[in-house]
C-alpha cells in the first residue's frame, strides 16, 4: 500500500513529496491511455531528492525518503477519500472502548526475504521504534500505548526502564492486542502511518549502518539498489499479497538538485513522473504537457514555523503571540498565490489542511486576513519584533526562493520589519539545521496528512515533544486541551474538540499558516494510469508503462 503514511515534511514549494498513497480513496486519474500495448514488466522513473537519512520506518520523516518507503512497506490499514479505513495487511482492527484494540492479520503475507509477516513482526517493530536507545525520530507516535513512559521516558537524562511496550500483546501468529494508556478514538487511523509497519527478523541482526541502507519490507516493491545522490531502484515483489499489486516492473527514483532540470528532462523523455514543478515553469507547463499536466488539490499546508528556541524569540523573555499574529496579518496571501505561485495555491484560513475530518473554513479565527494596520498594531502591542528583523529559512532546491522573497516584501511594506530569506542548498541541509536547533528566526514548513483527522495537523505538530514539533513550541495549557480531545468518547467528539483547539491556536501562534497545497506536476508519453493520492504523491503501483 502506500497511503498517507509517509513522512511529513514536504520538500517542494510547488508540490510535494510523500508517501505514495493509493488504496482507493482520494486519487485522481492521471490520463489512462487505452491506446498502445502495456509492458507489465516495464520500469518507469520519478523525480526525487536524496533522502535525508537511512530508510528506517521509525526515522523517515521527510518526503524524499517517504516516497521510497511507501513502495517498500505496507501497513495494517489505509484510508479512503471519505476518511473511512481500508484493511491492507490487517483482516480487521476492532475496539469497543477506543482504549483496547484487537488486530487480526491477513494470513500468508511474507517479507521480501521470504519470511512470514506475523503478529510478532509488528509488535517487535513497534517496540524497537519506540525505544529510547534506538533514537528514532518518530518514537513519539507510540506515546498512546501503555508503557511508553518506561520505554521512552520524556525527562532529560532519564533512563529507559523497559524494552517492551506493556500495552502490546501477541495472541497468536495472526492476532495481537494494543492497550492504550487512555482512549484515543482515532488511533485506528494512525495505524496507516509508516512507523507502524512491520519488520522482519533479519532487521535486528544487521548493523545500525546496514538497517536503513537496503530495507526489507512487506510492500508491493522490494529494494534493489541505492546509488547515493544519483538514484534509488525498487522492483516489483511478485509475492505481494495486498490489494494494490504493481502494474509495472519497478521504479527508478532519479535524483535532481533543481526542479528546473527535472522538468527539462520530463519534456525530453528522460524522466517519466514529476512530483513538483519550479515556479518559473508553472505558467507554461499546461501548454507544454497538454493532458499530461496535473493540477489537483490534496491535503497539505505550507506554513512559516517559529524557532522558539532561538535567542530572538526567548530572550529576554518568550515572544508575545501578538507579535506572530501581526507578522501573519502582514502577509498578502491572495496576491502572492495569484502572482508568484500562478494560482497553484489557495490562501490558508487555518492550520488544518483541506480534505481531512474537522477542516473548517476559518480555523485561524481571522489571523490569516491581510490587514497591514492591524498587523502593525499587534506587533507594537506585543512589544515589537526583537531587533526589528526576521529571517525565513528554506531549502533552495525546492522552488521556495520566489515566494519567500514575496512574503518578506509584504511584511516589510506592511510593518517596516526587515525580512530576509535564509536559503540552505538542499532539503537535507534545511532539515539538519532544524533538527540541530540552528534556525536563527523562522523557517518554511510544509505538512501533509499522515491520517485524515484534524488531530494530525495539531497534536502531531504542536504538542510538547511531538515528532513534528521541531520548533520547540511548548504550552502546558494547550497540551491539556489536546489530551482532553484525545480522550473524547467518540471520533466525532474528538474531531469537534480539535476544531475548538484550532480556533484557539490564534492565542498561541505556534506557526503562521500560509496556503493549501495543490499537485502541479506532469508525466511523460511513456506512461499511463498516473494518479496522485490524497497525500499528493503519485501512486506507484497504478502506473502502466507502454511498450
Amino acid at each position: 500500500m502506500r497511503g498517507a503514511k509517509s513522512a511529513k515534511w514536504v520538500t517542494g514549494a510547488i508540490i510535494v513529496a510523500l508517501a505514495a498513497t493509493a488504496c482507493g480513496g482520494g486519487k485522481s486519474d492521471g490520463g489512462s491511455d487505452a491506446k498502445g500495448a502495456v509492458d507489465p514488466n516495464g520500469i518507469f522513473s520519478i523525480e526525487l531528492g536524496e533522502p535525508e537519512k537511512p530508510l528506517l520506518t521509525g526515522d523517515t520523516m521527510e518526503s524524499n525518503g517517504s516516497a521510497v518507503m511507501a513502495g517498500l512497506f505496507s501497513t495494517l490499514v489505509d484510508y479512503k477519500a471519505d476518511g473511512s479505513l481500508e484493511m491492507i495487511n490487517a483482516e480487521s482492527v476492532t475496539t469497543t472502548d477506543s482504549k483496547t484494540w484487537t488486530v487480526k492479520l491477513k494470513p500468508g503475507w511474507t517479507f521480501h526475504d521470504g519470511t512470514p509477516v506475523t503478529s510478532k513482526s509488528y509488535v517487535d517493530a513497534w517496540n524497537w521504534n519506540a525505544s529510547l536507545k534506538n533514537a528514532q525520530g518518530l518514537a513519539s507516535w507510540f506515546a498512546d500505548i501503555k508503557g511508553f513512559d518506561k520505554v521512552h521516558p520524556d525527562a532529560e537524562g532519564a533512563k529507559q526502564t523497559a524494552d517492551k511496550l506493556e500495552g502490546l500483546k501477541v495472541v497468536d501468529e495472526n492476532t495481537f492486542t494494543i492497550e492504550l494508556s487512555k482512549a484515543v478514538p482515532y488511533f485506528g487511523h494512525k495505524l496507516a502511518y509508516i512507523v507502524f509497519a512491520p519488520l522482519p527478523e533479519s532487521f535486528y541482526k544487521l548493523s545500525p549502518a546496514q538497517r536503513g541502507a537496503a530495507p526489507v519490507g512487506n510492500g508491493p516493491y522490494k529494494f534493489k539498489s541505492w546509488d547515493h545522490k544519483k538514484k534509488i531502484e525498487i522492483t516489483r515483489y511478485d509475492g505481494y499479497k495486498g490489494p494494490n499489486k504493481a502494474k509495472n516492473g519497478g521504479v527508478v527514483f532519479k535524483n535532481y538538485t533543481t526542479l528546473e532540470a527535472a522538468y527539462e528532462d520530463l519534456k525530453s523523455g528522460n524522466v517519466d513522473v514529476l512530483r513538483q514543478l519550479a515556479p518559473k515553469d508553472l505558467p507554461v507547463y499546461r501548454q507544454d504537457l497538454g493532458d499530461r499536466a496535473v493540477d489537483q488539490p490534496y491535503s497539505a499546508i505550507q506554513t512559516i514555523a517559529v524557532a522558539f528556541y532561538a535567542d530572538q524569540w526567548k530572550k529576554p523573555k518568550q515572544v508575545d503571540p501578538r507579535v506572530i499574529q501581526g507578522l501573519s496579518m502582514a502577509i498578502d496571501r491572495a496576491t502572492i498565490t495569484k502572482t508568484v505561485l500562478n494560482g497553484t495555491r489557495e490562501p490558508a484560513t487555518g492550520w488544518v489542511a483541506k480534505g481531512v475530518l474537522g477542516f473548517q473554513e476559518d480555523g485561524g479565527n481571522g489571523v490569516t486576513k491581510y490587514d497591514p494596520a492591524k498587523a502593525k498594531e499587534l506587533i507594537k502591542a506585543g512589544g515589537g519584533v526583537p531587533g526589528n528583523k526576521i529571517s525565513i529559512q528554506y531549502n533552495a532546491d525546492g522552488g521556495h526562493k520566489e515566494w519567500v522573497e514575496a512574503v518578506c516584501n509584504s511584511i516589510q511594506q506592511a510593518t517596516s520589519v526587515q525580512c530576509v530569506g535564509d536559503g540552505k542548498p538542499d532539503f537535507q541541509a534545511d532539515l539538519t539545521a532544524r533538527k540541530t536547533k540552528q534556525v536563527k528566526s523562522l523557517y518554511r514548513s510544509g505538512w501533509v496528512l499522515d491520517y485524515p483527522v484534524n488531530a494530525n495537523f495539531i497534536s502531531d505538530l504542536f504538542r510538547t515533544g511531538a515528532g513534528g514539533n521541531q520548533g520547540d513550541f511548548s504550552n502546558k495549557e494547550l497540551d491539556a486541551k489536546i489530551a482532553k480531545a484525545d480522550s473524547a468518547t467518540t471520533l466525532d467528539e474528538s474531531v469537534k474538540a480539535y476544531q475548538a483547539i484550532e480556533k484557539d491556536l490564534k492565542n498561541y501562534m505556534p506557526s503562521i499558516p500560509l496556503w493549501y497545497y495543490k499537485v502541479n506536476a506532469g508525466f511523460s508519453e511513456k506512461v499511463s494510469g498516473v494518479a496522485y493520492g490524497q497525500d499528493g504523491d503519485p501512486i506507484l503501483t497504478g502506473v502502466e508503462v507502454k511498450k
